[in-house]
């Protein structure tokens, strides 16, 4: 039977439609039947459209997204990332008339890593490689859903990032690009680091083959068996060793985490100057048990305090913004109140986009206590409330390190590992390295989501992290850095 009022007139043939040769076989275009139950319920286009876009069932349509400016995929080369699946050209902002996202159901989320961070898990693929059509092809979600894609901006750039845009695929359980080395012998990788580092010259290979494949609980295994059997200290004997970006790479990995993100903070505020993009970075995507850890370990290992050194290093807006971080208090339910959002929604756009001046302290409470998916809800509803996206209600609103640190939490309520992959690529882009910065996320997040930060670089800059890294660094140094990105 054919399917009254479908295709809409005019439809444009499909490639490959009909196939070459088999003309008579195939109705001609414009005259598709329909087999029962066709068009599918809710909306679908037949035949589907090009790029995953469905044409029907009250979808958008490509360039239904306007956007100021434009989509950063038709910026000069070398000025904007562009997005695969997404035409030059477009961009995401809320749909047209103010309507808000309301009408786009998420895909599945997961928590990882013990935090909060929802990253939508599609149904990842053996081994985590994804199907070559895609992105860019049919999106790997049942036909009934939709990725709501929110338009965002980026902490330390002019350059707008779409933090919604999902990993093209992700693999179920842990999303670490290093995992514990099966037949783990701590006294044998001991000798191994040992006879890489006596006599004349060291044998680097050697020890970056042992530490990039081994996971930090092992590494401190390692640490203590040789003690044991040299009675010696590892960390001592490699520091003599090795210089530079390598050492600096080298203790890193063989810092247990908490004590890392503890000597992270306070390397950042000891001496003149403060780094407040470590400060933002940390405390501002960790969880809350990882943060009270933290603010223990600092005592004890430094014998300060956290939120004095943070008072003393920091003012006005953004210092309490970093000492309600300090709290640990987060809520971390996982489940959304969509009412509470509203509500936050309408509070948010009265402190800031709805009156004269900003109260800050509405955004500070807001943004420091509500879970991550509460907080992806209230933009969503924000952009219903106020006709613009929270994001750049905040970039108006707010500015300096304050509007960097709300960002940050926003950024990782909306998605996690685009906001790390953006860390790394603008700790390389352009003259030189921050190689601080490369080597403390690629560390701290090798065991925890690497492989969507990895998959969301390739995706927003149409490089794989590898060959950003192995183009701005060289050496051994190049070597474990790759080794640990799993290159």
């Amino acid at each position: 039977m054919s399917y009254p009022g479908y295709p809409p007139t005019g439809y444009p043939p499909f490639p490959g439609y009909p196939p070459a040769g088999q003309e008579s076989s195939f109705p001609p275009p414009g005259q598709y039947p329909y087999p029962s139950g066709f068009p599918p319920v809710g909306g679908g286009a037949y035949p589907p459209a090009p790029s995953g876009y469905p044409g029907a069932g009250g979808y958008p349509a490509p360039g239904g997204y306007p956007v100021p400016g434009g989509y950063p995929g038709a910026s000069p080369a070398g000025a904007a990332p562009s997005y695969p699946g997404v035409p030059p050209g477009q961009g995401f902002g809320a749909p047209p008339g103010g309507a808000g996202f309301s009408g786009y159901p998420q895909p599945p989320s997961q928590s990882y890593g013990g935090g909060p961070a929802q990253i939508p898990l599609p149904g990842g693929f053996p081994g985590g490689q994804m199907p070559s059509q895609y992105p860019g092809g049919q999106a790997p979600y049942p036909s009934q859903i939709s990725t709501d894609s929110f338009p965002s901006y980026p902490v330390f750039s002019p350059v707008s990032l779409d933090y919604n845009s999902e990993p093209a695929t992700v693999t179920q359980g842990a999303q670490g690009t290093i995992q514990p080395a099966a037949n783990f012998d701590a006294m044998r990788d001991a000798e191994i680091l040992r006879k890489a580092m006596k006599g004349f010259g060291t044998d680097e290979q050697a020890i970056v083959d042992v530490v990039a494949s081994r996971s930090n609980d092992q590494r401190q295994k390692i640490k203590a068996a040789f003690k044991t059997m040299y009675g010696k200290d590892l960390i001592k004997d490699l520091k003599s060793e090795l210089s530079g970006n390598m050492e600096e790479l080298i203790l890193a990995l063989f810092m247990p985490p908490t004590y890392y993100d503890a000597w992270s903070l306070r390397n950042a505020m000891k001496g003149a100057g403060t780094q407040e993009r470590v400060l933002i970075e940390i405390l501002c995507t960790r969880t809350n048990q990882e943060i009270r850890e933290i603010v223990r370990c600092y005592q004890s290992e430094f014998g300060r305090d956290l939120e004095k050194d943070i008072r003393s290093d920091t003012s006005g807006h953004f210092e309490r913004l970093l000492v309600s971080m300090c709290q640990g208090n987060r809520d971390e339910n996982q489940n959304v109140n969509h009412q509470l959002a509203q509500e936050d929604a309408q509070r948010l756009y009265q402190a800031g986009e709805g009156r004269l001046g900003t109260d800050e302290s509405c955004f500070n409470m807001i943004l420091a206590t509500r879970s991550f998916p509460q907080l992806k809800a209230t933009v969503e509803a924000y952009s219903r409330v106020a006709n613009r996206d929270l994001l750049s209600s905040v970039a108006r609103e707010f500015s300096g390190n304050v509007e960097s640190g709300l960002k940050t939490i926003l950024q990782c309520a909306l998605n996690r590992p685009a906001f790390f992959a953006e860390r790394l690529y603008y700790s390389m882009k352009g003259a030189g390295t921050d190689d601080s910065t490369l080597v403390r996320i690629v560390v701290t997040r090798s065991e925890i989501d690497l492989v969507q930060i990895k998959q969301m670089f390739s995706q927003m800059y149409q490089k794989t992290l590898g060959t950003m890294i192995a183009s701005d660094t060289s050496g051994d140094y190049r070597k474990l850095l790759l080794a640990i990105v799993g290159q």
